[in-house]
């Protein structure tokens, strides 16, 4: 009878362990495109295992359509790049958009009320981003344009930024909803000098739950963003690419883009309060005395 054989692994046993590492370790804060075109993000309250915020990007072709019911929840759809028709409950807004690249000009956008039913139609390329949270009763459809929010110059030297507001705390205009654009030039960072907003704790700091939708110039770059406690039980630092969303449930989330290649993100934050008050980590306000 021949001799019985030991299993060899395909793999060196570093290797190997590293590989085990990576599955086991894997960030829950980073999500990839799921796809190249169509449904390419897809966050819910379920999945991110929180309370408010959720996140969609569609990206279309010409022609192409897409839609849904607001439900219990009202969205704020936001042309990232590129045009389209949109409707919201039979009320046609026409075709809206200008920028063919979000580095390119402040966005359109359109406010979707709870129980509203939207539809929008691709005329040039499209990435449209559909920005979730809870919704209520008063409010009303509307197209938000640019120039609505004047975009805003943060910070100074290396960590300038350029913020454009579309549904900041102070319109009135929803129940939940904050969304904003920001561009990170090259070598800069924002979100920074690092704060947090993740307890329920007016008027000193409000709970909000916060996603981040990435973009690249030149899109084959990254960015990196930490997001970590004071007590360290959630520490991860990313390499952000063009089209990731990452997820931030609580603690500090700076920003950094690296040399060469400029960052946009656009944030959504929801929680049970339409505030943003937020605190920042008390080893870095030196760093105020200079920006």
């Amino acid at each position: 009878m021949g001799q019985s054989q030991t299993p060899v692994s395909p793999l060196p046993a570093g290797v190997e362990r590293w590989y085990k590492y990576e599955e086991t370790y894997m960030s829950r804060l980073l999500v990839k495109p799921k796809a190249q075109t169509g449904l390419m993000q897809e966050i819910t309250p379920e999945g991110a295992g929180w309370s408010y915020v959720g996140f969609a990007l569609h990206r279309l072709s010409p022609g192409e359509m897409t839609g849904g019911e607001a439900g219990d929840k009202e969205l704020c759809l936001v042309l990232v790049s590129g045009k389209a028709r949109i409707s919201v409950d039979g009320k046609d807004f026409g075709e809206l958009g200008e920028r063919m690249t979000p580095f390119d000009g402040q966005p359109y956008a359109v406010y979707v009320p709870k129980g509203g039913t939207w539809r929008a139609e691709a005329t040039t390329g499209l990435d449209l981003a559909i920005c979730s949270a809870p919704g209520g009763e008063g409010f009303e459809a509307k197209a938000i344009r640019p120039g609505t929010h004047p975009q805003m110059t943060r910070g100074k030297g290396t960590n300038t930024r350029y913020v454009t507001n579309i549904m900041p705390e102070d319109d009135g205009a929803a129940q939940s909803l904050l969304v904003v654009e920001v561009i990170t030039p090259g070598g800069h960072t924002s979100s920074y000098p690092p704060h947090k907003h993740d307890e329920d704790n007016l008027p000193a700091e409000s709970y909000l739950e916060e996603t981040y939708y990435h973009r690249l110039n030149p899109p084959q770059g990254f960015a990196m963003q930490r997001v970590y406690t004071d007590d360290r039980s959630l520490d991860e630092t990313m390499a952000v690419e063009d089209g990731d969303v990452t997820l931030v449930p609580k603690g500090y989330h700076p920003v950094a883009a690296i040399h060469g290649y400029d960052s946009y993100y656009l944030n959504v934050m929801a929680g049970p309060r339409r505030i943003w008050k937020f605190h920042n980590a008390g080893e870095h306000e030196w760093l105020f005395t200079g920006i």
